[in-house]
Parts: C-alpha cells; sequence; structure tokens
C-alpha cells in the first residue's frame, strides 16, 4: 500500500487571512479515483491537498489555485486538490483494519440531490464534505467507482442520522487512494468486504466530524487535530 501517513499542514496567507492547508505526500504513487477540481477522474497520483478556504470564496479557476498551493508545497508530480470552508486543522481521521478516512465536514448548506435547483448557496453558507480515503488493496477501476459510491451512501446515512434532511452538499468532494498493483479487489459495494469497512469508517467519521455531531463541540474526539474554535459549516 503507498504510505498515505498522517498529513502536515501548512499556512499560506490570502486576502490578509491565514488560511490552512492538510497535505499528504505519497512515498509512491496510488491509484485515484476523485471528484475534486483539480486531479479529478482515475489515475496515480503522487499528493492529495485539502485546503481551507473562506465563506465567501468566488473563484472559477480552483484547479489552477490548489496547483498553486502544491507548488509551495513543493509537491511534485500529478496529485488531488480539495477545498473547503472548515477548518482542516479540525479535520478527522477514522480507521479500521487497514481502510483510513480522513473527513472535513462542512453543513452551512446541506441539500437533497434531487430537490429542485436553487439558483446558488446564499453568501456565506458555503458548506462541503471533503473524504480522503485509502484502502491497502488493489481495486479494478469498477471497484473504484463502486467504493466512491459507498462512501456516498455512508455519508448520506450519516447525514440522516444526524437529524438533517438531506444527501450532502452541493460541492461535496471525495478521494479513493489503492496500490497500483497487487491483486485485484473486484466489488467495492457496502456488503464487501473492503467496502464494509470503508463504509463503517466514512459513517463514523460523517458523524462525529459534524458541528453537533456524536462528539459534538465540548469534547476533543481521537484523530482531531487542532482546537474546537474552527468554523465547522
Amino acid at each position: 500500500m503507498p504510505d498515505v501517513a498522517r498529513p502536515w499542514f501548512a499556512t499560506r496567507t490570502e486576502d490578509g487571512s491565514a488560511l490552512p492547508y492538510a497535505c499528504w505526500a505519497l512515498s509512491e504513487p496510488a491509484l485515484a479515483i476523485s471528484s475534486a477540481p483539480l486531479g479529478g477522474g482515475i489515475g496515480l497520483r503522487w499528493w492529495v491537498i485539502n485546503a481551507t478556504v473562506p465563506m465567501s470564496y468566488r473563484r472559477d479557476d480552483p484547479d489552477t489555485h490548489l496547483a498553486g498551493l502544491a507548488e509551495q508545497a513543493d509537491l511534485r508530480g500529478p496529485g488531488v486538490g480539495l477545498l473547503t470552508g472548515v477548518d482542516v486543522r479540525r479535520m478527522l481521521a477514522r480507521d479500521e483494519a487497514g481502510v483510513r478516512v480522513w473527513a472535513t465536514v462542512g453543513l452551512g448548506t446541506p441539500i437533497l440531490a434531487a430537490a429542485d435547483p436553487q439558483p446558488g448557496p446564499p453568501a456565506g453558507r458555503v458548506g462541503t464534505i471533503n473524504i480522503v480515503a485509502a484502502l491497502p488493496v488493489r481495486l479494478c477501476d469498477a471497484a473504484l467507482v463502486n467504493a466512491v459510491a459507498t462512501i456516498t451512501e455512508a455519508k448520506a446515512q450519516a447525514l440522516v442520522e444526524l437529524g438533517l434532511r438531506a444527501t450532502g452538499t452541493a460541492t461535496d468532494a471525495v478521494v479513493v487512494l489503492c496500490p497500483p498493483d497487487g491483486p485485484e479487489q473486484r466489488y467495492g459495494g457496502p456488503r464487501s468486504t473492503w467496502g464494509a469497512r470503508l463504509a463503517r469508517v466514512v459513517h463514523r467519521g460523517v458523524l462525529d466530524g459534524a458541528p453537533g455531531g456524536s462528539t459534538g463541540h465540548a469534547g476533543k474526539p481521537t484523530g482531531r487535530w487542532s482546537s474546537p474554535a474552527a468554523d465547522g459549516r
């Protein structure tokens, strides 16, 4: 399995504000599937960034923005870049039997996927759930697609249990990483061996990472790295 270790954090200044971003620098490339604005699709990736942006973020070139952050962090080769209104230092980590998940859970504008479209989120109410997942086994391309669906189902289940009439937010993104070589796993659904583990850790990560979720704001849950003062929208 590519060494997807605990991320490190960097800070940059934009519009007079110090903003953090989390970086995973892989020791060898991983096979990735992602819906991210930078490095989306399926292919080999060397790094992942999850960057905090202001709640008023309106740039229409997030890929260029993220590529600049990767260069600033001296990350080389193709990678994946995500954006969120949540302070990434509040990112939650969960794992089970070799399956690792990191989640930033912003719920400023939860939506139902099939609801009538709205013109856009109100100013200052952007929310994003970003999920980075790493598995220790090679998934075939179909299983990678299935794993994205499994993550989405587990996320939606967690939102229901949080009391939200929502399936996610309009800007959610996901990254799934696995080794590029080795015996291929054919399935990634919620009743497959690896898909079931993935579903459970995503479910726990979204529940525990949500403002007012199962950990709430009073405690400091295992796997969260920062003070509880950051914005959780």
